[in-house]
């Protein structure tokens, strides 16, 4: 064979050994395009809440908003059992001080903020390494509160797919009577709407006195189940229905079971409950 066969034999091999890779790197790239698209998320308003109020008495919340297949909006924030201003705005006015009271390297809003940050950076809520079991983490700078319940929302949020914001206007409510009943109580209820949603709800009826129905509930005094005979005491009935609410989103889905405002429809509930629910639509400010 001539040195110019050789040397043509030796150019379809690397021909043909260069058409190989690049085919094989082709099917990489489609490999991996495949798979971002499948890691990437359907566009929209994404939104989940804690199960149940923490020992501290806050709920957490999350808020996500997707565009394009990417996070492009975090808003992490949390509502008091008392049904008073949400977390971030406590901070933010200088009641939740965190740095005043606990000595804090920086105010709950701060470090939420560095942490939604952060996710819009990894843009992977499996993105993230705590040190201790309570989800502290030493991967965002400035960060010294837990974090695993927000990377648990977010995953929560992704996991039930866009729902888009909730049927309320933001803000705090509160709805009582214009008069104490003959019984000497009053009804009142205050409400905490994050992203259209109603996240924390305080029922709590005042007597002449300025005594907490709850309260007295609590300690045994109101005796419900000892005076009465009820299935269960005041709060604890209270709380279904408050956790009803929360869970349901719809005031306009209850309905009378009888002319003295009870309703069947919420399990383990004897208590009238439709008037606390008439002062709240007459209150709350639809979006």
């Amino acid at each position: 064979m001539n040195k110019k066969s050789i040397f043509s034999l030796i150019l379809v091999i690397v021909l043909t050994i260069s058409i190989a890779f690049t085919g094989c790197s082709k099917d990489e790239d489609a490999g991996q395009t495949t798979t971002t698209a499948a890691e990437s998320y359907a566009d929209g308003v994404y939104f989940a809440m804690d199960d149940q109020y923490a020992e501290s008495g806050w709920r957490s919340v999350v808020t996500l908003e997707v565009k394009d297949g990417e996070i492009v909006m975090v808003d992490w924030n949390a509502a008091h059992k008392s049904g008073g201003i949400d977390k971030k705005t406590s901070s933010q006015e200088g009641i939740y001080g965190m740095v005043e009271k606990g000595g804090a390297v920086a105010e709950w809003h701060e470090q939420a903020e560095l942490v939604e940050e952060y996710l819009l950076e990894t843009q992977d809520p499996k993105d993230i390494e705590y040190k201790d079991d309570e989800g502290h983490t030493d991967a965002i700078a400035g960060v010294t509160i837990h974090v695993n319940d927000f990377y648990a929302l977010v995953e929560k949020a992704l996991a039930k797919g866009p729902v888009g914001y909730g049927m309320y206007k933001d803000g705090t409510y509160h709805a009582e009577e214009a008069e104490f009943s003959e019984n000497g109580w009053k009804e009142m209820i205050d409400v905490t709407v994050i992203s259209g949603y109603i996240t924390a709800v305080n029922w709590d009826p005042k007597n002449t006195e300025g005594e907490s129905k709850k309260a007295l509930s609590e300690d045994g005094t109101y005796g419900m189940v000892a005076k009465g005979g009820a299935q269960s005491e005041w709060h604890e009935q209270a709380a279904l229905v408050e956790e009803d609410i929360v869970e349901n989103q719809d005031l306009g889905g209850y309905e009378a079971s009888d002319d003295e405002g009870s309703i069947d429809s919420v399990a383990g509930v004897s208590i009238h409950v439709m008037q606390i629910i008439e002062l709240l639509k007459d209150v709350i400010e639809m979006r």
